[in-house]
Order: C-alpha cells, then sequence, then structure tokens
C-alpha cells in the first residue's frame, strides 16, 4: 500500500515574501545604453509598410475561397460536404492571420500614441490616428488614458485600467479561518469559460464606453467618448472630438461598405479579424498586468519603477507574437519602464534591464491560454488594508507575501 497523501495546510507566513525594488527610475535607466533609445521613423514605416502589404495579400487570397470551394468542380472532386468543411476551414486560416496582422497594425498605433514610432509628432499622429480608427480605437482619446496608466501602473488609487477588486468591492467579510470561500467565489468551469470569453470579446468595448475595470473612482457613466468626461481636460476636448469623429467615419465606411458587398462579406473580410484583434488586445494585456505573482501598491510604497515592475513578459505565440505582434508580449516590461523606447530595441534592452533589476525582471513562459484560465481563476482579489498588495484566489490564499516590514500583521498580509 502507498503512503497516505498529506495535505498541507496553507501557512500564510510560508509563503515567498516580497521586498518592492529600491532602485530609482534614473539608475535603471544608466543602465540601458542610450542608442536603444534612438527612433528611426524609417524603419518604424517599413515595419508598417510591410503589415500593411501582409494585410493586403491576405484580403486578396481570401477572395478567391468561396469562388474556389464553391465551385461545381471543386465539389464534385471533393464532395459537396468536404469541399464545405474545406471553405471555412480556409476561412479560419485567414481569421487567424489576418486578426494577428491587424492586431500587429494596432501595435503600430499603439507605438504611435506613446510617441515611440518616431520623433515627429505628426507622423505619430497620423499614423495612430488613421490605424487606430481602422480599429475602432479612439486614437487622442485613448492615448490620453493610455498615458495616465503608465504614469500610474499598478497603483491602487490611480491606474486606469485592471484595477483589482478588493475584498469589500465583492462583498467579502474581513479574514477568518471559518470564511467558506467556494461558498462565496465558486463558479462551475462553464460558467467560468463564459465569462472568460465575454471578457475576450467584450471587454475593450465595455472599457471604452462603461470603463469597466477602470478606475472605481470615477463616475458612473465615465467614457472615452463624451469630450467633458473626467478622463480629459478641456484642453483635450478637441482631440476627442477628433477621435469621436474617426470612429464616426468607420461607422459610416462599414455601413457603406456593407451596402455594396452585403453585411456578410465585410464581416467575413474585416469584421472577424476585428474581433480577434479584440481578443488578442485583451489576451496579452490581461496577461501583462493580473498575475498572482505581481504586486500591487497603496499610498507611499508606490512609485514609477516599481509600478513598471509590476508586469510580466510572456511569449505568446511563438513567432507569431514576435513577427506579427511586433514583441508587443515577449518585451513588456521594458516597455513599462520606457514607453517611448521602439519596440524593435526592446530585445536588446531587456537584457541589460535584466542583468540590473535581477528578480524584480519577471516572465512566465506558461502557454498564453493556460496562463489565461488560471490567472482567471486565481486573480480574485486584494485586501483592503495594506500597501503591497497580491492576488488572491477563490480560496483566499496568495502565492506570495510582503515582507514583513511592509505587511499588516491585523490582517492576513
Amino acid at each position: 500500500m502507498g503512503s497516505p497523501t498529506v495535505i498541507q495546510k496553507y501557512n500564510e507566513d510560508e509563503l515567498p515574501a516580497y521586498t518592492p525594488m529600491p532602485w530609482s527610475l534614473k539608475e535603471i535607466r544608466a543602465a540601458i545604453p542610450a542608442k536603444f533609445f534612438v527612433r528611426d521613423t524609417r524603419r518604424g514605416l517599413l515595419y508598417f509598410a510591410r503589415d500593411l502589404l501582409l494585410a493586403t495579400v491576405a484580403w486578396s487570397l481570401a477572395s478567391y475561397i468561396d469562388p474556389l470551394f464553391k465551385h461545381s468542380s471543386t465539389r464534385q472532386a471533393l464532395s459537396p460536404v468536404v469541399a464545405e468543411v474545406s471553405r471555412w476551414a480556409a476561412w479560419g486560416v485567414y481569421w487567424w492571420f489576418q486578426g494577428l496582422i491587424f492586431t500587429g497594425i494596432w501595435v503600430i498605433g499603439h507605438e504611435c500614441g506613446h510617441g515611440a514610432f518616431s520623433d515627429h509628432k505628426w507622423v505619430n499622429d497620423i499614423i495612430g490616428f488613421v490605424t487606430h480608427s481602422f480599429l475602432w480605437t479612439p486614437y487622442f482619446s485613448w492615448k490620453i488614458s493610455h498615458h495616465r496608466h503608465h504614469s500610474n501602473h499598478a497603483s491602487m488609487e490611480r491606474d486606469e485600467v485592471y484595477v483589482p477588486k478588493t475584498r469589500s468591492d465583492l462583498g467579502l467579510p474581513a479574514h477568518h479561518e471559518g470564511l467558506d470561500y467556494e461558498e462565496l467565489l465558486g463558479d462551475t468551469p462553464i460558467y467560468t469559460l463564459y465569462m472568460l470569453i465575454r471578457q475576450q470579446v467584450l471587454a475593450f468595448p465595455a472599457y471604452l464606453l462603461f470603463n469597466v475595470s477602470g478606475q472605481k473612482t470615477y463616475p458612473k457613466w465615465t467614457n472615452h467618448f463624451d469630450p467633458n468626461s473626467i478622463l480629459f481636460t478641456k484642453a483635450q476636448r478637441n482631440a476627442v472630438i477628433m477621435s469621436n469623429l474617426g470612429i464616426g467615419a468607420m461607422v459610416w465606411g462599414v455601413s457603406y461598405s456593407s451596402s455594396i458587398w452585403g453585411a456578410s462579406e465585410v464581416t467575413k473580410f474585416y469584421g472577424i479579424p476585428w474581433l480577434c484583434v479584440s481578443h488578442w488586445f485583451i489576451m496579452i494585456t490581461y496577461l501583462h498586468h493580473t498575475d498572482p505573482i505581481m504586486p500591487h501598491y497603496r499610498g507611499k510604497e508606490w512609485n514609477f519603477q516599481r509600478g513598471a515592475a509590476a508586469t510580466v513578459d510572456r511569449p505568446v505565440l511563438g513567432w507569431q507574437g514576435r513577427f506579427l505582434l511586433h514583441d508587443v508580449a515577449h518585451f513588456h516590461v521594458i516597455h513599462h519602464f520606457f514607453p517611448k523606447m521602439p519596440f524593435y530595441h526592446g530585445p536588446e534592452a531587456t537584457q541589460h534591464l535584466k542583468a540590473f533589476i535581477g528578480d524584480h525582471y519577471v516572465t512566465s513562459d506558461v502557454p498564453a491560454f493556460k496562463a489565461l484560465w488560471n490567472n482567471y481563476n486565481k486573480c480574485q482579489f486584494v485586501e483592503d488594508e495594506g500597501d503591497v498588495l497580491f492576488y488572491r484566489d477563490k480560496k483566499g490564499q496568495a502565492i506570495r507575501r510582503p515582507a514583513d516590514e511592509y505587511r499588516v500583521t491585523s490582517k492576513t498580509q
């Protein structure tokens, strides 16, 4: 007979202790060679042109799918059923790659929003406005709030997005040994999967329209389309209106295209790839900013560099992520430290960053979809008190704790 399985009782004191980084941003920047901060407009334009070429080639190839598999000779050679299955399989391949190509184009717009694409503001804003409007992102409005996110990342009081829910937000009573977390937080796997899919499809539009997952201190109807929103200053009003005009042009463009070629054709060639953009964008950013190993901060314990380090590099989709997504997932930590650094310097600059900050640099090679499922279940809430915080799961358990000098001894941390 085998020996009985011993289940170890959860003990917070035995968790790995975390001490926030001590360095200043100036010290960290000094460790990165100056050449990696140089922006090359020509090089950026070549990447952009490559993306446009790839999108055009994919679109052109897709135009042959229906004629080929609906042709009588094809259906006779393969049989009607096999031809139909093959037709939709071909569309699936198109949606996969065009979705990634479109996401790469969105990343170019993101670079423009940070001023990392070019030294010339007008180049950044023209390309950023066109690319983001094409992909249903209000360029100037999102640029403004996204800058605030970078300036305040991992701050419970000031960050703009992916702000953790607290114990009280979920209506959980103060921690005690007898609390049945499974009863309070437990969901069936099917329901959890439904909520996760809903997040992947709707989270970005919901954030833009309703501030979902954004800063909880904002008024109820906060959104990215109201020029008078709390997100913007009076000086930014015209930029918000311009962003709205870009989205309005897309409403007209899609409506007009649908009237000529039909809604189904517009959906197949453009609509579904755009949904893939929304999925990839949310998946990548969620995994960058939501992980049980990463801290969040309150009050005096937060500073810019600590917030920048509270992100995770992930090799999402391997070579496809590197080539088609411009390394946006692979080298995100360096981007949070230095948002104006061009993406093509990310790989080399990351090596210098890693050498300087050591264990404060975090990367994970857990497959992306597995990490998405795990983190969605493990990252439920943080405590209401304490200045260095870690996510707790559906059992109320963390995988890391603040070092003793940062701990709130009267509570769980």
